[in-house]
């Protein structure tokens, strides 16, 4: 779909399409429809980076909590979101053996029992090794740097998710 036809969409068309661009939050995509119309996918992701860092720290880390633990029990049970699967098979977290399930899983608990929020990175952008190592390292932040550090990768994800759903005008060529 390109920007012309995003902008044409329904609130509801809107928010299905674009709901789970920031992991299970499409208030935020609700919040950006009134922004419309566009000018270029670019433009779109300002406006949800602008929204996401107008809210108050609170709800920063409200939106790290809708984040699943990476290579945790929803991956194991097969409940991840569509997104979150496919970018954690790609990391290579659907393949880790069973010492390191349990170290990511014990990572993943000290983590969340510090900072109060799970662990987030782009997994897209990471493979397994990368992942358990920026775990074990970010577990010596400041909770306001990891927050802050956590948000950035909220970004990250968002923009990869958004170029899989909208065309840019390079891909129209």
């Amino acid at each position: 779909m390109d920007i012309s036809a995003l902008n044409a969409l329904s609130y509801e068309d809107f928010v299905n399409i674009l709901g789970n661009v920031v992991e299970k939050c499409p208030i935020i995509t609700a919040a950006v429809w009134s922004r419309r119309p566009f000018a270029s996918l670019a433009v779109l992701e300002a406006a949800i980076n602008d929204f996401i860092e107008a809210l108050p720290e609170s709800g920063k880390e409200g939106i790290l909590r809708c984040h699943p633990d990476l290579a945790g029990r929803d991956l194991q049970s097969g409940t991840l979101t569509r997104e979150s699967r496919e970018e954690q098979a790609r990391a290579g977290l659907d393949t880790l053996n069973s010492a390191e399930v349990s170290r990511m899983a014990r990572l993943n608990e000290e983590y969340k029992e510090r900072f109060g929020f799970p662990f987030v990175i782009c997994a897209r952008m990471s493979d397994k090794e990368t992942i358990l190592r920026q775990l074990s390292e970010r577990l010596g932040n400041e909770c306001a740097v990891e927050r802050a550090r956590g948000v950035e990768e909220v970004k990250k994800i968002c923009h990869l998710r958004l170029q899989g759903l909208v065309l840019t005008d390079a891909h129209k060529l």
